[in-house]
């Protein structure tokens, strides 16, 4: 059976192939043919468009058939056959006609010609509906259809492939909806809606039949959806105010509620609270669902209640408790508990106040100068140096200071107050004049305010040279500041010159004032120094009580008052140069110290030494012995008759020496004034009496006393 079918197809093509050259040799016998029985021609056609052109044998003439199906369409010019009118695909396909040749001899024969019309792209998709109209709640579900492909599909008399586009005319709707393909019209929800965002939108479909970026002309026909939103109940209520958190504005937090009451009293009014009354709304506006309160918690002594419609907050007692509540305030949707949002409200308990702050100056006055940065202080008027303050009085607080006032300026931008008071600006100010601000005080505990005025006069302040330029406040500061700098260093780099030039002779003058003091409070008056003028500085033990002591030095902080008040007196440039110098001193004191051959032996030591070449003593007359052959002095035991005589002799010796002394120090300030700083100390301090005092004292509970009254 399959050679059978395979020898007939075999056979069926070797037919088609030759019947082409049996047609023709068949016209060659009969007079005229055509090179295609078969022609094709394109609709929409221009008429007298040629569908073929015919052969013919000698003599032989050609015409048509009438009775041919389709004669309408043809005419013969000559030996050409022609389409005396258009054509179209979508009506005819296919025209049949038939050719009648004859000659004198009678010889006759016809052609059967079989024209194929070809379509073109010359019709537009055609929607069954183009205007549409859906309304679609604002809670349908993403994917959901919204429009389905029976009443969106387009139609191709063409018969061509449809390509869709969907689009939208309201701006911001980008992205909700959307078809299922390029070749499915289907409309479904691409994303989530939003009623506050939209609540209605227009989509344009397109049908094409090409794709959308083909280069081929495309015929291309429209439909309209518009699409209307109904709000659902899809939001939980919100409390008053508010502030959006994203930018679509579907989410609003609220800030806690704050209030406050007096202890141990009952209000018979609702809380004033802040930033305002406990109110909730439904923020699915259209529908507006009624909104019920109650407190949930926070309130265990039952001591405050919410009205459930109007949401005002009240109290059931008295709060006997400083501590505050903290309650939590339930806003419900009454057709859907579920749909609920929960505030906070802070009620704190405070003591009554009887009296509102309030200001002491109904006005104030103040200065500011044009230029200054942001954040500059305004000065008192008439006195410039100050900032302005302003400051609230209270009877309620002691000195009517109350710690809880807080100020700030009402109505005007372009000036703050601090927290305490003061007046600052918040913009630079640009030209002169007068500004007046009000200005409130107001009892962060209590909320009670109180308000003043500012009159603020907004000044220039330039200083004009010569050359005619002006230079501000600042321009003066920066000034100022430069030649204090310069100033300072002046001042030290004088006062390093000062000691290096004269801080000896500064520090002999100090040290011989000091002496003289030191020396005049604590010298034993009962017994005359010793003749030697270099006095060892070192301390010396005593042989037999060991109570007496010797000081190499008083330092400043245990000299008496009023020789502590002359060394203040002293220039500070003296007084820096015997710090400078005080280590230098040491090291001088200590190369006198070397120079010494002898050592000041105390006078009570009941030992002899007469080794010691230059040694001097005095000694008592039951201490000596008279067979040493020493050249000794003895002090009769009736010397105390001529105690008289001793201590006035004494006291004579004294003022002489202290006579010496002012001699010296005369001498010396005129050679200092007549031969100026520079003269050589060196030379005289060689002469001169060491400048540090021994000093025999001793320290017993802070109690200085003198060494002869030490037995």
């Amino acid at each position: 059976m399959a050679v059978s079918l395979l020898f007939l197809h075999w056979l069926l093509t070797s037919v088609l192939c030759l019947l082409p050259f049996i047609t023709q040799v068949s016209a060659q016998q009969q007079g005229c043919s055509v090179s295609n029985s078969n022609p094709t021609v394109y609709e929409n056609n221009p008429p007298g468009y040629v569908v073929t052109t015919i052969r013919m044998g000698p003599n032989f003439t050609v015409q048509i058939d009438p009775a041919s199906s389709d004669v309408s369409f043809f005419a013969l010019q000559g030996n050409e056959l022609q389409l005396i009118r258009s054509v179209d695909y979508e009506k005819d396909t296919l025209l049949l006609v038939s050719l009648i040749c004859q000659n004198a001899a009678g010889q006759r024969n016809s052609l059967d010609l079989h024209v194929i019309i070809l379509n073109m792209n010359d019709n537009s998709p055609v929607f069954k509906q183009t205007n549409l109209t859906k309304v679609i709640p604002e809670d349908t579900k993403v994917n959901a259809t919204i429009v389905d492909r029976e009443h969106l599909s387009a139609s191709d008399a063409d018969l061509e492939t449809i390509f869709y586009e969907l689009t939208t005319t309201v701006p911001d709707t980008n992205g909700y909806f959307a078809i299922k393909g390029v070749n499915n019209p289907e409309i479904y929800l691409q994303k989530a809606l939003d009623y506050e965002k939209f609540n209605s939108t227009t989509l344009v479909l397109y049908a094409r039949d090409r794709p959308v970026n083909s280069l081929d002309t495309t015929n291309t026909a429209t439909a309209i959806i518009n699409i209307f939103i109904e709000q659902a109940d899809t939001r939980s209520p919100w409390f008053l105010p508010c502030n959006f958190i994203n930018r679509d504005k579907s989410i609003c937090i609220s800030s806690p509620y704050t209030g406050r009451v007096n202890i141990s009293e009952i209000s018979t009014e609702p809380l004033v609270l802040e930033p305002g009354p406990i109110c909730a709304i439904d923020p699915d506006y259209m529908l507006n669902e009624k909104i019920v309160y109650s407190i949930v918690g926070g309130d265990a002594d039952k001591v405050f209640s919410v009205d459930a419609d109007t949401g005002n907050l009240t109290m059931n007692k008295a709060a006997t408790s400083p501590d505050s509540y903290l309650l939590q305030v339930m806003a419900t949707q009454v057709n859907n508990i579920q749909k609920y949002s929960i505030a906070t409200v802070e009620i704190k308990v405070i003591n009554k106040s009887h009296y509102a702050p309030y200001f002491e100056s109904r006005i104030y006055n103040g200065t500011v100068f044009v230029g200054l940065a942001p954040r500059s202080f305004v000065l008192q008027a008439g006195d410039p140096s100050s900032p302005l303050m302003i400051t609230a009085a209270d009877n309620d607080f002691p000195n009517k200071v109350n710690p809880n006032i807080e100020y700030y300026i009402k109505k005007s931008t372009d000036f703050i107050a601090t927290k305490d008071g003061l007046i600052l600006t918040n913009v630079t100010l640009q030209s002169p004049g007068t500004v007046t601000i009000e200005a409130v005080g107001k009892d962060t505990v209590s909320l009670q305010e109180a308000s003043t005025v500012i009159v603020v006069d907004i000044v220039v302040d330039t200083a004009v040279t010569s050359s005619g330029k002006t230079y501000t406040a600042r321009d003066m500061a920066i000034l100022g500041g430069i030649l204090a700098a310069l100033l300072l260093i002046a001042l030290v780099v004088l006062g390093v010159m000062l000691l290096k030039r004269h801080g000896k002779p500064v520090k002999y003058l100090i040290k011989k004032k000091i002496s003289k003091e030191i020396s005049g409070s604590y010298r034993n008056q009962s017994h005359k120094q010793d003749e030697h003028p270099d006095v060892s500085t070192k301390q010396h033990e005593t042989s037999e009580n060991g109570s007496v002591q010797s000081m190499t030095h008083v330092p400043p902080l245990f000299l008496p008052s009023s020789n502590a008040e002359e060394i203040d007196n002293f220039p500070k440039s003296s007084t820096a140069s015997t710090i400078i110098f005080d280590q230098e001193e040491r090291q001088e004191e200590v190369e006198e110290e070397t120079e010494h051959e002898k050592e000041v032996k105390s006078i009570l030591k009941t030992d002899r030494h007469m080794a010691d070449n230059g040694y001097k003593a005095v000694w008592f007359k039951t201490d000596v012995d008279p067979d040493a052959g020493e050249r000794v002095e003895v002090i009769e035991d009736n010397a105390a008759d001529d105690d008289d005589d001793s201590n006035h002799d004494l006291q004579k010796n004294e003022e002489e020496e202290d006579e010496d002394e002012d001699k010296e120090e005369e001498d010396y300030d005129k050679d200092y004034h007549h031969g100026g700083l520079g003269v050589s100390f060196a030379s005289e301090s060689s002469s001169l009496p060491a400048a540090e005092v021994i000093v025999n004292m001793s320290c017993i509970d802070g109690v200085t006393e003198d060494a002869s009254d030490v037995q």
